[in-house]
């Protein structure tokens, strides 16, 4: 249990806020939701995490550690693009997160993996059960799992070794000047933004991102995007470094609703193909997912726009 005191320079702000700031040690979403399950009291009695601060309240705070993390077989529908007796390709969904994490419990990838296969690779661990390779949450389209130790190992040195080909579509903004295009520059964690990554540091893991136009619209070009590393956001950060930030990226740089066209609602990335050699035997693989719907018709209604 935790007691304070408001100051009076805390009048006026939110006790969420405060709080926060008294116990930095925790982030503020746990601290509001400790307020929702009444474990924050203001001079006795619950409060919300709007509540504004008078000065001079009685605090108290009762933290509570959070469920641990672990990954659950949940009901959740998966389409299969590929399959045999080592590997699983699925076409994941836009806004479905591959595994849990901080603030994500439930939903995941791995979680309908668990239900619908029972035992995968363990490998990865116990949070992430079968899984090679990571999409980001906003980005559709095909995945590989490992079904089984052995499959991973092998998956996992293709990829560490660059023999998998990964290809992607992205709709960018701008006029992409050239038909095709190299990207090598190192990424590295922003040092002062800490949820994105930055192509501008000289300290950075090496990347490379090679790029190909397919279609011109009106204010946008549709790519074809191959790459040779596997990044985080590395697709997302090169073509933002160039200039061109995916559409519906605001994370790095990109409009939250282009003038003129519909909200987009995730940002236009679809891993699309991807290559490998079939674990058992070494034969190559090559599994598609098509462009989803929803971006099939974004960019219909994009390319009709002034």
């Amino acid at each position: 249990m935790a007691d304070f005191t408001a100051d009076r320079g805390d009048a006026g702000r939110r006790i969420d806020q405060v709080l926060h700031e008294r116990l930095p040690q925790y982030s503020r979403s746990r601290i509001q939701q400790w307020i929702r399950n009444g474990r924050v009291l203001v001079n006795g009695a619950a409060a919300r995490a709007s509540y504004l601060l008078r000065g001079g309240e009685s605090i108290q705070v009762e933290p509570a550690e959070p469920p641990p993390l672990r990954a659950e077989p949940e009901e959740i529908p998966l389409t299969i693009l590929y399959e045999d007796d080592d590997v699983v390709a699925v076409d994941k969904p836009a806004g479905m997160v591959v595994h849990a994490g901080a603030g994500v419990h439930s939903g995941t990838l791995v979680n309908a993996l668990l239900h619908r296969f029972g035992a995968l690779s363990a490998v990865g661990g116990e949070m992430r059960p079968g899984i090679v390779h990571r999409l980001d949450r906003y980005t559709s389209g095909v995945i590989l799992v490992a079904k089984n130790d052995a499959a991973h190992q092998k998956l996992a040195a293709q990829f560490s070794g660059r023999r998998v080909e990964k290809v992607y579509l992205a709709l960018v903004h701008g006029v992409v000047k050239q038909e095709s295009g190299v990207i090598d520059r190192p990424i590295a964690r922003d040092p002062i933004h800490r949820t994105r990554m930055t192509a501008r540091l000289r300290d950075g893991r090496p990347a490379h991102t090679e790029y190909r136009v397919t279609a011109r619209l009106p204010g946008f070009t549709f790519l074809e995007v191959k790459i040779g590393t596997g990044r985080t956001h590395q697709i997302r950060v090169h073509l933002a470094s160039i200039g061109h930030p995916v559409a519906g990226d605001t994370l790095y740089g990109a409009p939250a609703q282009a003038p003129g066209r519909p909200a987009l609602g995730r940002y236009f990335l679809h891993a699309h193909r991807i290559r490998f050699f079939r674990p058992a035997d070494g034969e190559p693989v090559t599994v598609v997912s098509p462009l989803p719907r929803g971006l099939e018709e974004w960019m219909a209604a994009s390319s009709g726009a002034p």
